[in-house]
Formats: structure tokens, sequence, C-alpha cells
């Protein structure tokens, strides 16, 4: 893989985006435990590398489908503050309108297709995904995120086979965090190197740091040119970790505090902070002054959560069904 070029302004546009999603992430864990969020939450902190890394390398117009640990990845492809944390209170001004909370994130404007609760779902969505686009003639791509789990699902395979077959604008990304909720990746599975999978459908298949945004994006936008020439999907195995548990109601015990610190040493907010230091493209004061925006936009997306309305009680019986579907790329 060519390492991309990375400019002062595209670390500071990962470390402003890291950090934001760290501070949302860390607000939305608060708010849980004062019992203003319900339900289930699973936070992203640890993995924003990954968010940071793929927004950089792909176009707006592109699209992105994962699982339940979908905060990051939403707010990074665009989702506001505002719209995510409205959701995670359940409120009629939430990106899924108030209905979906913390796992079913979704915004079609932004090209964020969820936000999904079954372990491996998305994937057969995301190839779905794909093939719609190949079908309709646009050079979008389709970012498929699973994570160490999901690849013991039989559905992975299906796909794997199908995408190669045709050819199908997709990048397969496993966010391997090494614990598929509390089993470890080596109580489950013989293949502990998990890009191997792929090698078996002759698929372009490559192991990723995942605490480095840098080298996600040399990796996601070489696998979106090969996939926009028609050269088919790639499979990237991004290896990272998450600091909390599965979700807030896990006290991760499984791990030790040491293997925990271990990887915090490794933390890509602080990495890239170092950087921009490092070259001196930013001062402290600088980031400081970052750090200091993010904080009273975190805060300000509370407040418009707290403030927002729940939704209406007819909303019950909307967006279940679809009056009329409308498929535009189909010919008589």
């Amino acid at each position: 893989m060519a390492k991309a070029k990375i400019t002062k302004e595209t670390c500071l546009q990962w470390y402003e985006l890291m950090q934001r999603v760290r501070k949302f992430e860390e607000k939305a864990g608060q708010l849980y435990g004062m019992q203003k969020i319900r339900g289930f939450c699973h936070l992203y902190i640890g993995q924003e590398a990954i968010a940071a890394g793929t927004v950089s390398g792909i176009r707006e117009s592109d699209l992105i489908i994962t699982a339940y640990r979908d905060h990051g990845l939403a707010v990074a492809k665009g989702i506001s503050c505002d719209a995510a944390m409205a959701e995670l209170f359940g409120k009629a001004t939430g990106c899924s309108k108030g209905k979906g909370g913390s796992m079913h994130f979704f915004s079609k404007e932004k090209g964020f297709y969820g936000g999904h609760g079954i372990v491996g779902a998305q994937i057969g969505l995301g190839v779905g995904m794909a093939f719609a686009e190949k079908y309709r003639g646009t050079d979008n791509v389709v970012l498929c995120f699973f994570g160490d789990g999901a690849v013991r699902q039989g559905i992975l395979h299906e796909v794997f086979n199908m995408a190669m077959l045709w050819k199908l604008p997709v990048i397969f990304m496993c966010e391997n965090n090494y614990y598929a909720m509390g089993t470890s990746l080596g109580r489950s599975s013989n293949v502990k190197d998990i890009y191997q999978i792929g090698e078996a459908y002759d698929m372009p298949s490559f192991p990723i740091d995942g605490m480095s945004p840098e080298a996600v994006q040399t990796a996601v936008s070489d696998a979106s040119e090969r996939a926009r020439k028609g050269d088919g999907p790639t499979f990237l195995e991004v290896r990272t970790y998450r600091y909390k548990g599965h979700s807030m109601s896990d006290p991760a015990k499984y791990r030790t505090k040491e293997e925990v610190e271990s990887y915090k040493q490794k933390d890509p907010i602080e990495s890239v902070k170092q950087k921009l230091l490092d070259k001196k493209w930013a001062t402290e004061e600088e980031i400081q002054a970052i750090d200091d925006r993010i904080r009273q936009e975190i805060d300000a997306c509370v407040k418009f959560a707290e403030e927002s309305p729940f939704p209406d009680a007819s909303e019950l019986y909307t967006d279940n069904y679809a009056e009329q579907m409308d498929y535009p790329f189909i010919k008589d």
C-alpha cells in the first residue's frame, strides 16, 4: 500500500474529529449512569482512529453501514452531535426520530445506514447496498463494518463469495477489538489473523493498525480506488481496542487492568496530538482551543436533547412500512 501523504490540515481534522467522538461517548456514558439514556449503549472509546481515518479516505457520497457500536462512525459521517444525542435520549429530533436509540442511528442524507442490533445482519445488507450502487452505475463505495464476533456468522462467507463473484464495490471492515462481548478471539477461532479468511476467496485482504488514522486512511483509500475501478471488494482487519466494556452493563472483568493500560499507551488521540506538536503544526494553546470548542459543542448537544420533545404518540404508526416503493434504477 502506498502511504498517504499527511498534511497539517488532515492531522488537525483527525484530532478534532477523534476528540469530538471521545467527548461525546464519555458524556453518553455519564448520562447513562444518570439514567437519562436508557436501553442498550455501546461506546466507541478507544476506536476513534478508525472513524477518522475512514472518512478521510473516502468521498462524501460513499455509504457506511455498521453494527450497534455506531455513535463514532455516525458522527464521523456527518450526523450532528445534536441529532445523535437526541436519539440517545429518545427524542423526536434524533437522527432516527427517537425511535432507534443507541443501536440504530440512521441518516440517508449523510449516507449512514445504521446501526444494526443483530450480530452480522448488516453484512448482508451492506453487500446489497453495494450491488445497488453497481446496478445504478454510480462509482460510490460501500463500507461495511462489523466486529470480530460477527466473523463467526455464516453470512460472512456467503457475502464474501457473492461480492467477489460480482466484483461489488464494497470494503469489508472488521473492527477487531479482540473480544466478542466477553469472549476473546483466541477462545472462539482457530484463525487468529482474521484477514486470512478473505484470502480463501482470492479477496485482497490486509491487517491494519486501527490505532492509527494514517494507517486506516491509507488502506481505505487504496481499497476504495480498487473498488471504483471495478476490481471488487477488499477485506481489512482493523486491529483496535475498546477501553470500556462491551456495553454499559459490562464490567469487563475478563480483561486485566494491565492489558487495558497497554493499549491506552497507544491512544490515537494522544498520538495525533503529539504529531501536531512535534511538527509544529499546532501549539498547546491552539489544541486547547479545539478542546474547549468541542466541550462547548457537547454541552450544547446535551441541552438540545434535554429540551427536545419526545415523539408524539401518533408516531408509533409511522415509518413501519413504505407506502410506495420507488426503484428508479429498475428498467421496464
